[in-house]
Formats: structure tokens, C-alpha cells, sequence
């Protein structure tokens, strides 16, 4: 009896310690999870503190005086030790510990981590802080325009405008001296990019005077938001502002723009290059590596996607021959490429309000259709707009995210030089790409997903973004478009568009293609008009392997949403695949790739 006795009292012992541990085993967990959330939490903080200005595009207004200098060492450095704090933190986070959704949030923070070390190991952001296309001065271009991120509705608003500027003026005069620092160094822009970012310059730099003698600031970009004032705004304060605002453009901010302006046109054209490709840079080879795979968020050569772009760019024309047999044209696709790039019938419009309108009744007429695709739609707001003047010749159309909490719209903005002269023949594929379902329903359903953690609601993994937008456009007649031949085209040439992409931007930088050659290869293959060619061969000149990555996205969602239709057969439900590509936000390809498999299989068991 003693001894049944004495074994009851040493289980009993035995269980109430494997209680213990098990209890403590799942606090540990618990706090390691709760740990890593804290860490997702300063990863955001720091990194809103190291680009305010993103802060300001996702409607966080803490930071919106601010304006770091990017271009100096102690920033750069700051940068590095940033992001190798983070990977540290990381190597010591257990993963057992984490649910799946932190997991993914590891897996994408690593990644991030590892990218922005890489980058930072390259010279090309300090020596070549301007081109026409990407730079931060046409953001700020962006802002001062009164009606972007940056809020006017206070006076607070506008002080915080203005001490921004002042130190926006500070990283002016540093690009300058970087880029005099890069002509000696052999990082300067090619010739042609040169002379595409001088006249931006020239117009900021550019102040009008009366008849009298008097300056007028009235039609400057940065003097937009004194000619827009809140009527609740008292005319002591409205004098109050517009004095400074006045006083600073005059003497410092408008004189750093003629400074640069006379720089860029002088000093710096004569030291442009004449190639056109990244590897005429200094570690250009290995930058544009870094770059394929930054882009891409895949392992790929430019020899394997130079090969991927040739075969699209044959599949596509084959289906666009079939649009010319089914038009009844007679000529060679060349022909019918020119036949729709100078047919008056597809440039209907006089102003650019009725080009607007058209965008708008795209939206009206697919909406019936899209709760057959899509079970979650996003409640931040939508409008369209015409590119800013200052800036409409050297863009292209583009989409950017409303706010966080949504107060603020996303816009898809479209350039409008000349109304007369604009071809309709791609808009139906340009709005689902750039509108909805395209950027407008992935920013938004990701900003507005309460189960992500925040720095995921705002990061941008091109592959995955904007392969999902090019995806969209598949889904035009799915929606109820394309019923117009021309339409259907328009998408294929859209399409083509981003398979020539895979072509010329190799070819650019890896191959020795000339700018010539690729705009040469690009009218060969393509129906966009000449001008608007050699605007698109110069942005890929300006960000090499940006444009890769479209393709690259889109043919691996394809194969995604092929392979799970194939597997599920009557199970597949296309508006829940569509809500498992969308729900984990932008993140790598790999990772995309998992999550899809991991869904797949779970109807298996």
C-alpha cells in the first residue's frame, strides 16, 4: 500500500511539473508571438520615421514637416543599420513560436531586409538622384500641387508644407552636388534621359511678371496652395502665409531649381552618356542582376527572361492577327498597327473631361459583373484624374493609393497633353489595369485588411503588384468588356506591350541594345504611337528591371489559377482564388506560390 502510495505521490509530482512546463512552454510561446508583433510594430515606426514622406501617402500626418536628406552619408548609414538591426532581430526568432500568418510576416520582412541592404550596397540612388520618370522632386511636385497626400486644411498644414520645403531645398542642392560627384565617378545619366529632366527644371525654374514689373507667383506649381486657402482661414492668416510662402520660393527654393536647371543643361549634358544601358555604370552588370531579382522577386537571368519575351511577343502577335482577320484588314500587322495608332475614329474626344467620362462609364458598365469574380470589393473611394501639367509629357498612367483609413480617394491619374490626339483603342484594359479591379482593389483590400500588420499595408513588391494588375486585364471579357474588336486589341497590345518589356529592357541592359534598337523593336511589334515608344523605352532607361516585372507576375498568377482550376476541378471558385491572392497584400512570388499550393491542398484532406 505504501508503495502504490508513494507512486501516486510521485505521478501526481510528475504531472504537476509537466503541467508546469507545459504551461510555462505555452506562455513562452505566447510571448515570443506577442514579441514579434511588437517587432512588426517598431519595423513600421522606424521605417515611417526613415521616408516620412511615405507616411504622408498612407495618411499618417505625424511626419509631414519633414524631409530627410537622402542623399547624405549619415542618412545612408542610418539606412544599413536599419535594416541589418532588423535581419539580427530575426535570426532569433523561433518559428515554431509564430502563428502561419507571422510566419508569412517573417518570411516577408527578411525579404524586404535583404533587398533594401542590397540596394543600399550600390551608388546608383546617391549619384543619380534625378531622371524624368521615378525621382523623389516629382513626388514633392506631386504634393505642391495642393491636391495629393499632403493635407491644406490648416494653417498648421500649410507651416508644416513650407518647413517640409525647406528641407526638400536642402536635399536640391545635395542631388546637385551628388550628380557632380557621379560625372567623375562615371555615374551619370544617358544624354537622352538628360534632356527629358531639363525642361521640368525649366519650368520650375520659371517666374512670371506683370506688365508693371511685378512678380507673379500665381502660376507656379509650388505656390498652388496659397491660391487655395479654406475659407475658414482669417486674412491675417492667409497674409501671414502667403508672405512666406513668397519670400522662401523666392530666395531659396526657386533659385535651387534655376541652379539645377543650368546644371542639368550645361555640366551635366556634356558629361551624359551616350549608351543607353545600366552597364555603363560602374557595377551596372551586377546592379542589374540585383535589380532582376528585386523586381521580379525571383531567381531568373536576363538571358532566360530575354527568351520568355521573345516567345510572348510570337504568341501575342498570333492573336492579333486574328483581331485584323476579324476587322477585315487587308495590310500586314505593321500596317494595322499604324491603321490604329492614326485612326481618327478612335480619337474621338476634343476636352479632357470627356476622356474622364469615358473612364468613368468603363467603371458603370462592368460593375454588374464583378461580384461574379470578387467576394470582397474596397470601401475606400475611387476617382479619376488628368496627370498634372507639370509632368504629363514624360508620364504615364498611373494609380495612386488613397489613404490608410480611406478618407483620402485612390486615384487613377491619366496624361492628357493634347485631348484631340488621345486614341481610346486601350482604355478599357488601361482601367482595369491601373483602376479596378487592378492597383485600386489590391491597395485598397491590403490597406484596409485589419488581420495584416501594418508594415504589409503598404509595401510594394512590383512582381506581385503590378503581375496582378497586368492579370486583370485578362478579365475584360470575363467583366463584360472587349466586345469591341478594337477593345480586345487594345488588351492585346497591352499585354504585348509588357511582353516587348521582357525583350527591351534586357536587351537595354544586358545585351548592348541601343535606344534605338529597342524603340526600332518596339514599333515592329506594337501599336502605341512613336512618341509614346520612346517615352516608355526611356523610363526602362531610367529604372532598369521595373518593367520586368509585370510579365513576370502575371504568367505566375495565370499558372496559379490554372493549376488550382485543374486540381479542384467543381470545387475551384474563382472569386475565392481571387480572395487568396489578395488577402496576404504584396509579398514575393515564392511566397504567393506556397500560399496558393497550401490552399489547394487543404480541399484534399
Amino acid at each position: 500500500m505504501q508503495k502504490i502510495l508513494a507512486l501516486v505521490i510521485v505521478a501526481s509530482f510528475l504531472l504537476s511539473s509537466c503541467k508546469k512546463e507545459n504551461n510555462k512552454s505555452a506562455v513562452e510561446t505566447t510571448n515570443s508571438s506577442e514579441n514579434f508583433d511588437q517587432l512588426l510594430k517598431d519595423y513600421n515606426e522606424g521605417k515611417l520615421l526613415l521616408n516620412p514622406i511615405n507616411a504622408t501617402f498612407a495618411g499618417d500626418n505625424r511626419f509631414n514637416d519633414q524631409f530627410p536628406n537622402f542623399l547624405s552619408d549619415d542618412y545612408q548609414n542610418k539606412l544599413t543599420q536599419f535594416y541589418t538591426s532588423y535581419k539580427d532581430k530575426l535570426k532569433i526568432i523561433v518559428d515554431s513560436d509564430l502563428t502561419e500568418s507571422q510566419k508569412m510576416s517573417k518570411a516577408v520582412l527578411n525579404w524586404d531586409c535583404d533587398m533594401a541592404i542590397a540596394q543600399a550596397g550600390f551608388k546608383n540612388d546617391i549619384l543619380l538622384p534625378i531622371n524624368q520618370m521615378w525621382t523623389i522632386n516629382l513626388t514633392v511636385g506631386q504634393l505642391a500641387s495642393g491636391s495629393s497626400a499632403q493635407p491644406f486644411n490648416t494653417v498648421k498644414d500649410y507651416e508644416n508644407w513650407l518647413q517640409r520645403l525647406k528641407h526638400y531645398n536642402v536635399w536640391l542642392q545635395s542631388a546637385e552636388t551628388r550628380m557632380n560627384e557621379g560625372i567623375q565617378s562615371g555615374y551619370v545619366l544617358p544624354k537622352s534621359l538628360i534632356k527629358k529632366v531639363t525642361p521640368q527644371f525649366e519650368g520650375l525654374s520659371m517666374v512670371n511678371t506683370t506688365k508693371e514689373g511685378i512678380v507673379d507667383l500665381s502660376e507656379h506649381l509650388f505656390y498652388s496652395p496659397i491660391t487655395k486657402f479654406p475659407e475658414s482661414f482669417s486674412t491675417e492668416e492667409k497674409n501671414k502665409l502667403t508672405e512666406a510662402y513668397s519670400v522662401f520660393l523666392l530666395e531659396q527654393l526657386i533659385p535651387s531649381f534655376k541652379s539645377l536647371h543650368a546644371f542639368l543643361s550645361t555640366d551635366y549634358l556634356t558629361a551624359g552618356r551616350e549608351g543607353s544601358g545600366i552597364d555603363g555604370i560602374p557595377q551596372g552588370k551586377e546592379y542589374y542582376q540585383h535589380a532582376i531579382k528585386n523586381y521580379t522577386t525571383t531567381k531568373m537571368t536576363a538571358d532566360e527572361i530575354h527568351e520568355l519575351g521573345l516567345k510572348e511577343v510570337a504568341r501575342i502577335l498570333s492573336e492579333m492577327e486574328k483581331v485584323k482577320q476579324q476587322v477585315d484588314f487587308k495590310g500586314s500587322l505593321k500596317e494595322f498597327f499604324d491603321f490604329v495608332r492614326n485612326n481618327k475614329a478612335l480619337m474621338p474626344y476634343k476636352e479632357p473631361e470627356q476622356i474622364i467620362d469615358n473612364f468613368n462609364e468603363i467603371h458603370n458598365r462592368m460593375k454588374p459583373q464583378l461580384e461574379k469574380l470578387f467576394g470582397n470589393k474596397p470601401k475606400t473611394p475611387f476617382v479619376v484624374k488628368q496627370t498634372e501639367k507639370f509632368r504629363e509629357a514624360s508620364a504615364s498612367a498611373e494609380y495612386n493609393p488613397g489613404s490608410l483609413d480611406g478618407t483620402r480617394p485612390g486615384v487613377f491619374y491619366t496624361p492628357i497633353p493634347d485631348a484631340s490626339k488621345y486614341n481610346v483603342f486601350s482604355d478599357e484594359a488601361l482601367f482595369l489595369h491601373e483602376a479596378i479591379p487592378g492597383h485600386h482593389y489590391q491597395i485598397s483590400l491590403t490597406q484596409e485588411n485589419e488581420n495584416l500588420p501594418d508594415f504589409r499595408k503598404t509595401l510594394w513588391y512590383s512582381a506581385y503588384g503590378e503581375g496582378w494588375a497586368l492579370y486583370t486585364e485578362n478579365l475584360g471579357k470575363e467583366l463584360g468588356l472587349y466586345t469591341d474588336p478594337y477593345q480586345y486589341f487594345g488588351m492585346l497590345g497591352m499585354e504585348m506591350h509588357r511582353a516587348i518589356r521582357l525583350v527591351v529592357d534586357t536587351g537595354l541592359h544586358a545585351k548592348g541594345w541601343t535606344r534605338e534598337k529597342a524603340i526600332q523593336y518596339s514599333l515592329d511589334n506594337e501599336a502605341e504611337s512613336e512618341a509614346s515608344i520612346i517615352s516608355e523605352i526611356e523610363r526602362y532607361m531610367a529604372n532598369p528591371g521595373q518593367a520586368l516585372s509585370y510579365k513576370i507576375g502575371q504568367l505566375k498568377i495565370r499558372e496559379l489559377r490554372a493549376k488550382a482550376k485543374e486540381t479542384l476541378g467543381d470545387q475551384f471558385d474563382i472569386r475565392e482564388f481571387h480572395n487568396q491572392v489578395l488577402e496576404t497584400g504584396c509579398i514575393p512570388l515564392a511566397l504567393l506560390e506556397n500560399k496558393i499550393n497550401n490552399w489547394v491542398q487543404s480541399y484534399q484532406k
